[in-house]
């Protein structure tokens, strides 16, 4: 590994934050002069004009940078077989649809049907469908992070309601959910070892899932408490330089995007402040152009002009409702459980760590366990002989014993 990769960034300046753009990215090399002098590729390496002049990106709507000729070279291949990639490879379905609002004496929720259609050999039916609620979701990432540690797990969206949203059995309020649980499951459907887990098939099979869920739930807890026990009182010695730059470049993330998410809201929360004066000083002009004859066909106008931006604006803000902002918090969830893989892996070091410690302690205190014994032996021998055994030849008999037991001593160490 270069030294550029286990460099950790800069902090930031206390003249004020740096933009993304000019946040260095863990794995990077510090400087360029240790990349070395810049590569201009060939011009037979480089794309044809039509396929260059074209927006190139990946599904997910991510820019790619074509100046490179190896990423040009092979994102060819990869926009030429994402499309039969999903139909040919895949062999497990699963959508969430059809929310569901359940009014009990003690409780309101809403429940989701969640359809799976699979080849698989771990499932017996090629078909399953079943209803979960939020708590079912939350209870199935909870397993999955216990299982796989050392995996990143997908975010669930917060199960608290939103800034602006009031009811949260409002249909865009649950719409926006069911979107959200649907592309959770969806990328745990795409992951090459999440898919196959044990509780995964449970939480997509089962009927009665709070049976398999009351499962275990003791012996959880005596786990919990135990690594708690090993790792909650150690301090870290070091984390490693690559973890700690990730760890920093997380942090400034997560930062960057909080700031980010609170600005979105305040001009989201502006907007429809202004919406509602907007709405209110628009039929003034037409009542004005009522009383005015010969001003009628401006105000009127002016009246038209008011209704279309209200209209404008109110879809501005649908779409950062919508679209920008639960993207937004998206990635906020994705850095959190970035931080927790992260985490249990300074929990295992730790682990590792303490014992590394009481290894070397027992290894220290052999030695003088050892050199008690002996003193203790000498320094017990007169009153052995004098209290215990009056007669000389036992006192004889004791001597020779314990010079042979000091000589083996001797051996020994």
């Amino acid at each position: 590994m270069s030294g550029g990769a286990a460099s950790a960034p800069k902090p930031l300046p206390s003249s004020g934050p740096k933009s993304l753009r000019e946040m260095p990215h863990p794995l990077a090399t510090s400087s360029s002069e240790e990349m070395g002098p810049a590569l201009t590729p060939s011009p037979d390496l480089l794309l044809p004009r039509s396929i260059a002049d074209k927006d190139l990106s990946l599904p997910n709507g991510t820019p790619v940078d074509t100046s490179s000729p190896a990423s040009s070279s092979s994102l060819l291949n990869r926009l030429q077989l994402d499309d039969d990639l999903d139909v040919e490879t895949r062999d497990l379905f699963v959508t969430v649809d059809d929310p569901k609002k359940h009014v009990c004496t003690m409780e309101t929720y809403i429940t989701y049907r969640v359809t799976t259609k699979t080849t698989r050999a771990e499932f017996d039916l090629p078909e399953y469908s079943v209803r979960r609620r939020y708590q079912d979701f939350d209870w199935l990432r909870n397993k999955l992070e216990e299982s796989q540690p050392t995996h990143l797990i997908p975010p669930l969206p917060e199960k608290f309601v939103v800034k602006g949203v009031v009811d949260r059995f409002s249909e865009e309020f649950v719409e926006t959910r069911r979107k959200a649980l649907d592309k959770f499951l969806k990328r745990i459907t795409d992951h090459p070892v999440l898919s196959f887990n044990e509780h995964f098939n449970v939480f997509l099979t089962a009927k009665d899932l709070n049976a398999y869920k009351k499962q275990g739930m003791a012996l959880l807890s005596k786990m919990g408490e135990s690594v708690k026990y090993v790792t909650g009182g150690y301090k870290l010695r070091s984390r490693p330089l690559e973890f700690a730059a990730i760890g920093d470049y997380l942090d400034t993330f997560s930062l960057k995007l909080g700031t980010i998410d609170r600005i979105a809201q305040r001009i989201i929360k502006e907007q429809l402040e202004y919406l509602v004066e907007l709405r209110e000083y628009g039929p003034v002009y037409s009542t004005w152009g009522g009383l005015e004859v010969e001003l009628s066909e401006p105000l009127e106008g002016v009246s038209a002009c008011i209704g279309n931006c209200c209209t404008a604006l109110e879809e501005l803000s649908e779409d950062m409702t919508e679209d920008f902002l639960p993207v937004l918090r998206e990635y906020i969830l994705y850095a959190e459980s970035m931080k927790n893989v992260l985490k249990k892996r300074d929990q295992v070091q730790a682990e590792y760590e303490a014992k590394l410690e009481a290894i070397a302690l027992k290894r220290e205190d052999r030695p003088k366990a050892h050199e008690d014994n002996a003193e203790a032996i000498t320094c017990s021998k007169p009153s052995v002989i004098s209290q215990i055994f009056r007669d000389p030849r036992a006192s004889r008999w004791i001597l020779l014993h314990l010079q042979e037991i000091l000589e083996l001593k001797r051996g020994v160490g």
